[in-house]
C-alpha cells in the first residue's frame, strides 16, 4: 500500500494529532519502507517542508529537494506560474542532483535568500534561491521596484555533481501549457496573458510544454537561472547574462541585510527567532501599499481531504492589532504606521457613507474579493475545492470595529498622536449594529 495513504489514514484515525501522518512518514523513511521515488512526489511533502521566498510583492515556495512548487507574479494574489503545491500537474521549476542525495538548508544570514546544500556520493553543491528586489533597494525601499524575477544559482562546492533541471511553467493556475521556444540567452514561454523568459546558458531539451536538462559541474563551477515575468501587452524582456544574474542575487542579499540592519534591534528571549519572524512579516508585506497578507498561498486545507480551503492572500482587519504589535517588536514604527494607513485608506470610503466596515481587503486596497473555484486542480493531498478570492469579504463581523480602534490605540501609545486625516477617519460615526451578524 502507498505509504502516504497509510499515513493519511492514520491521521484520520487520530485527528487530535494533526502532524501524525508526518511522523509516520519519517518512520517509514527511517525503516527503508518509503521509496525515494514515492518520497519525492508532491503529495508526500509536508507543508512545513517548504521555504518562503519573497520580493515584497509576490512569493514562492521551494521544497527541500529544490523544487519551486508555488510562484505567483506579479503580486501575492496574482495567478500562479507554478502550482504543483495544489496539483501534481500544476507546474514547477526543479533543480536537484541526479540520483540519491541528502539536503540541508538555511536562509543566508539576515535575509530571505535560501541556500540548499546537496550532498551526493561524488560531491556537494549549494543551490541559492531568491526573488530579486530592485537594484540598489535598501532599507525602507526594499521591494519598491521588484522586477518579478526568480533567481537560482547552483554552485559545485566539492568533487563533481550532476544535476537534473525540470522547467514546467503552467500559468493561470495550471490552465495554460505554454509554447516553449529556445531563444538566444535562454528559453521563452508564450501562451495566455503571461510572457516568461528563463535566462540561462544551460541547453534544454523541449518536449511540448516541458523543458529538461542535465548539468555536470566540477568544484567551483556554477549554473545560473533567472525566470522573468511580463505581460503580453508589455515590452519583451531581454535575457540576463550569468554576470547580471549573479550580481542581482548578491544585490538582493545586500538589500535584505540593509533592511535587517535598521529594523532588527530586539534583544531578549528567542532573539534570532523573533528577528527572523520580523523578516517573514516583511516578506508577507506588499511594498507598494504596506498591506500584509495572512498567507502567501490559497487552498491549503484546515484538515487533509477537507473542504475548508480558503484563499488567504488578503489583509484582515481582525489581524491588525496583533500584527502591529509584532511589527513594533520585530520590525520598526514605519512598517506599523504604513500598515495602519493602508487599513484606514481601504476602509474610509465605506464608513464615510455609513456602510459596515469590511472585514478584509485586497493588498492593493480592493474591496471586491469575489470567490470562485478551480475544478481542474486536485488540491493539496486531494483537498478540494481549490478557491481563489474569498467570499468572507461580504460577511458582517462587528468585532472588527474594536480591532481597528485597538490598532489605532497602539499607534497612539507609540507615536503620541495620530495625523489629522487618520483622526478624522476614526471619529466618523459607525453604522448601527442592529440586524444579523455572521462570524467565521
Amino acid at each position: 500500500m502507498n505509504c502516504q495513504l497509510i499515513a493519511d489514514r492514520l491521521w484520520r484515525a487520530v485527528p487530535s494529532f494533526p502532524r501524525v501522518s508526518e511522523v509516520w512518514l519519517h518512520l517509514f523513511e527511517a525503516c527503508g519502507l518509503w521509496p525515494a521515488q514515492e518520497r519525492n512526489t508532491m503529495d508526500s511533502l509536508p507543508i512545513g517542508d517548504y521555504a518562503l521566498l519573497s520580493d515584497c510583492r509576490s512569493a514562492a515556495l521551494v521544497s527541500r529537494d529544490g523544487s519551486v512548487d508555488w510562484l505567483c507574479f506579479p503580486r501575492f494574489d496574482g495567478p500562479s506560474v507554478f502550482c504543483r503545491l495544489l496539483d501534481s500537474a500544476g507546474g514547477r521549476f526543479a533543480i536537484r542532483p541526479a540520483g540519491e542525495f541528502q539536503a540541508s538548508r538555511r536562509y543566508v544570514d539576515q535575509t530571505m535568500v535560501l541556500e540548499t546544500t546537496f550532498t551526493t556520493a561524488g560531491g556537494t553543491a549549494v543551490l541559492t534561491d531568491a526573488l530579486a528586489v530592485g537594484r540598489n533597494e535598501r532599507g525602507h525601499d526594499l521591494g519598491a521596484r521588484s522586477p518579478s524575477m526568480l533567481l537560482r544559482r547552483l554552485v559545485c562546492t566539492g568533487g563533481e555533481i550532476e544535476a537534473e533541471v525540470s522547467y514546467t511553467p503552467r500559468p493561470e493556475y495550471g490552465l495554460i501549457h505554454p509554447i516553449l521556444v529556445p531563444v538566444p540567452g535562454g528559453l521563452a514561454a508564450r501562451g495566455g496573458a503571461d510572457r516568461l523568459l528563463l535566462s540561462t546558458s544551460v541547453s534544454f531539451g523541449v518536449d511540448g510544454a516541458t523543458a529538461t536538462a542535465r548539468v555536470r559541474l566540477a568544484a567551483g563551477q556554477a549554473a545560473v537561472f533567472a525566470l522573468g515575468h511580463g505581460q503580453m501587452a508589455g515590452p519583451p524582456r531581454a535575457p540576463w547574462t550569468a554576470e547580471e544574474i549573479t550580481d542581482r542575487l548578491d544585490d538582493t542579499v545586500e538589500g535584505w541585510r540593509s533592511w535587517s540592519a535598521i529594523h532588527q534591534t530586539y534583544e531578549g528571549p528567542w532573539r534570532e527567532l523573533v528577528r527572523h519572524s520580523g523578516r517573514v512579516l516583511q516578506a508577507l508585506t506588499f511594498a507598494p501599499t504596506g498591506a500584509i497578507v495572512a498567507a502567501p498561498t490559497t487552498s491549503l486545507p484546515e484538515t487533509v481531504g477537507g473542504e475548508r480551503n480558503w484563499d488567504y492572500r488578503y489583509t484582515w482587519v481582525r489581524d491588525a492589532g496583533l500584527t502591529m504589535e509584532a511589527l513594533w517588536v520585530a520590525a520598526c514604527p514605519d512598517e506599523a504606521n504604513k500598515f495602519f494607513a493602508f487599513l484606514a485608506d481601504a476602509a474610509a470610503s465605506r464608513l464615510q457613507r455609513g456602510a459596515d466596515l469590511q472585514i478584509m481587503f485586497g493588498i492593493g486596497g480592493e474591496h471586491d474579493l469575489s470567490e470562485r473555484e478551480l475544478p481542474h486542480l486536485a488540491g493539496w493531498r486531494g483537498s478540494r475545492p481549490v478557491r481563489v478570492g474569498n467570499g468572507a469579504w461580504l460577511q458582517r463581523q462587528l468585532d472588527v470595529y474594536g480591532e481597528l480602534l485597538g490598532a489605532a490605540q497602539r499607534l497612539v501609545d507609540q507615536l503620541g498622536e495620530l495625523d489629522p486625516v487618520t483622526r478624522r477617519f476614526l471619529v466618523q460615526p459607525f453604522p448601527s449594529f442592529s440586524g444579523s451578524t455572521t462570524r467565521h
